[in-house]
């Protein structure tokens, strides 16, 4: 049997983190960008963690991520 991930809000922004640290997205595209890293089966989990916490599909990944800290600024 296949085990479902639980998505929690921490999740959620790690893997958005990753994927804009490896260039896979950018902070300027939407969140619905997300659904192409996720299993179509899981999507609806995120949304609904997304929705609990103010978030819309159309805002931008930079708000999920909120300000980022660079030490070799």
């Amino acid at each position: 049997m296949i085990q479902a991930i639980q998505y929690s809000m921490n999740l959620i922004k790690d893997e958005a983190r990753q994927l804009v640290q490896k260039g896979a997205i950018s902070r300027q595209q939407p969140i619905y960008v997300l659904c192409q890293y996720i299993p179509a089966r899981e999507w609806s989990c995120v949304e609904c963690v997304l929705e609990d916490n103010d978030y819309l599909l159309r805002d931008r990944v930079g708000d999920l991520l909120g300000r980022e800290d660079w030490e070799n600024d």
